[in-house]
C-alpha cells in the first residue's frame, strides 16, 4: 500500500506518474479539503473572475480515481504518523498501514500575529473555499487592502481594480516581487497596477487590524496610520505544511528535507511539492520552491523513486504570473546574479530581462514575450556560453544563440 498525504498538485502527480510507470499496488489518497484534487493557479484569476466553475479546475475525472485503484478519500484530516508502525492515523481515529508514504501536504498562508487578524472579512486566497468567501465582495466601490505584493497579491490587485474596486497594496519592503524578480520588472509591473487604480504602499508594515461589529473596517501600519477597508486579503507568504512529519522523526527544516530523489531522512518515505525542502546547488543547501512545475516535477521524482527507476531529468525552474493582459514567464532562478541585460522596450509592455552572475545566465523574466522566455530556459538548461550584449539587439533572433 502506498499512501499519499495530500491531494493536491505533488499528491496526484505521484499518483498519475507511479500508474505511468507500471505500478499495479494500491494507493490511498488522503486530502482535507472536499473537493478532489484540483489547479490552484485559477483560483486567483479565471476562478475569481467568475470565469471558470469549480469542475473545470478539476485536474482528474472522479472516474479516473476508480479505475486506476486509487482510493480517495476526502475530508480527511491526518492526526499523526507513526513510521515505526508505519500507520497513518486520521483525526477520526481511523488508522492505515503503509508499505511506502509521501508527505504531498503542501503549504497554507503565513498568518500575521496582530491584532484584529481573526475578524471576519480577512481572508487568504489559498483554497476554494477562500476565493468562494471572497467573490460577494468583487463589486465597484469595495475597499480592498491587499496585504504583500506577490504573484498572488499582484494577480488579486488586477482582478479586483478591473472591477471598479478601490484596491490598495501594503508591502513590508520598498517594493513589489523582492524575491523573485528584478528591479525593473518591479518597477515595470507597479506602474501598470498604478495605471489601472491600484495604490502602493511600500514601506508599509502591518501592525494590526480595527474592527466594528466584528467585521473589519480599518488597517493599521507602523508608519502610514489607519486605512478604512472593506475587505482584507493577505497575501504575506506560505508556510509548509511540515509538522506532522517533523512530529512523526522526520528531518525538517523550512520544510521536510528531501535528498535529490525526494527521500526523507526515514527509510520508505518520501516528499514532495511545496511542503519539500530540497537540494538547489545555485542557491546552496535545501530550498523549496513553490510552483506547479516543481510540485509536478518532485511528484514525478517521487514516483520514480519508489519504483526503482532512473532519476527523471530535472528541469530549470520556471515560473508564471497572469495580470490582466499581461504574462510574466520565468525561468531560472534569480540568486546572486550582478548584471541585467533588458531586451526590447518597456512601453510596448513586450520585454524581457535577463539576469547573469559574470558571464553565466542564471534566469529570464519575460513580459508577454514567450519565445524570449523559451530560448532563455534552453540556455539555462545547457549552460551553453554566450555573447550576452547581443541579446538587447532585437534585430538579432534569439535562436541565434542556440
Amino acid at each position: 500500500m502506498i499512501v499519499i498525504i495530500g491531494a493536491g498538485q505533488a499528491g496526484i502527480q505521484t499518483a498519475i506518474s507511479l500508474r505511468k510507470y507500471g505500478s499495479e499496488t494500491a494507493i490511498v489518497l488522503v486530502g482535507e479539503e472536499a473537493h478532489p484534487p484540483y489547479q490552484r493557479p485559477p483560483l486567483s484569476k479565471a476562478y475569481l473572475k467568475g470565469e471558470s466553475d469549480c469542475e473545470r479546475l478539476h485536474l482528474k475525472p472522479l472516474s479516473w480515481f476508480e479505475t486506476n485503484n486509487i482510493l480517495l478519500k476526502m475530508n480527511s484530516h491526518v492526526h499523526a504518523v507513526d513510521c515505526k508502525m508505519s500507520t497513518v492515523i486520521l483525526s477520526s481515529g481511523e488508522q492505515i498501514e503503509y508499505d511506502k508514504l509521501v508527505f504531498a501536504t503542501g503549504s497554507d498562508p503565513h498568518v500575521l500575529a496582530v491584532e484584529g487578524k481573526d475578524l471576519n472579512g480577512v481572508m487568504s486566497l489559498r483554497k476554494i473555499s477562500d476565493v468562494d468567501a471572497l467573490r460577494p465582495y468583487i463589486k465597484p466601490g469595495v475597499k480592498i487592502a491587499i496585504v504583500g505584493a506577490g504573484y498572488i497579491g499582484l494577480e488579486a490587485a488586477a482582478v479586483c481594480s478591473g472591477y471598479g474596486m478601490e484596491v490598495s497594496v501594503f508591502e513590508a519592503a520598498d517594493r513589489i516581487l523582492t524575491r523573485v524578480s528584478g528591479v525593473e520588472v518591479a518597477e515595470f509591473l507597479t506602474q501598470y497596477h498604478t495605471k489601472n487604480g491600484v495604490t502602493f504602499h511600500f514601506g508599509a508594515k502591518v501592525v494590526g487590524f480595527e474592527g466594528r461589529d466584528g467585521h473589519v473596517c480599518g488597517i493599521q501600519t507602523e508608519h502610514h496610520g489607519e486605512v478604512s477597508v472593506d475587505i482584507v486579503l493577505m497575501g504575506v507568504g506560505i508556510r509548509p505544511n511540515s509538522e506532522i512529519a517533523e512530529s512523526a522523526g522526520i528531518a525538517c527544516k523550512n520544510g521536510i528535507l528531501v535528498d535529490e530523489d525526494a527521500k526523507t531522512s526515514v527509510d520508505g518515505v518520501w516528499a514532495a511539492g511545496d511542503c519539500a525542502a530540497r537540494p538547489i546547488v545555485q542557491l546552496g543547501g535545501h530550498h523549496r520552491l513553490e510552483s506547479v512545475h516543481n510540485a509536478i516535477e518532485q511528484g514525478n521524482l517521487t514516483a520514480a523513486s519508489i519504483m526503482q527507476l532512473p532519476r527523471p531529468r530535472v528541469d530549470v525552474p520556471w515560473f508564471w504570473s497572469d495580470q490582466n493582459d499581461l504574462k510574466l514567464q520565468t525561468a531560472g532562478l534569480l540568486g546572486g546574479f550582478d548584471q541585467s541585460i533588458i531586451r526590447g522596450n518597456l512601453c510596448d509592455e513586450k520585454f524581457s530581462v535577463w539576469y547573469f552572475l559574470g558571464d553565466k545566465l542564471l534566469a529570464v523574466d519575460a513580459i508577454n514575450s514567450p519565445p524570449d522566455f523559451m530560448v532563455g530556459k534552453k540556455l539555462i538548461q545547457s549552460q551553453k556560453a554566450i555573447d550576452k550584449w547581443k541579446i538587447s539587439d532585437t534585430g538579432l533572433s534569439l535562436k541565434e544563440l542556440l
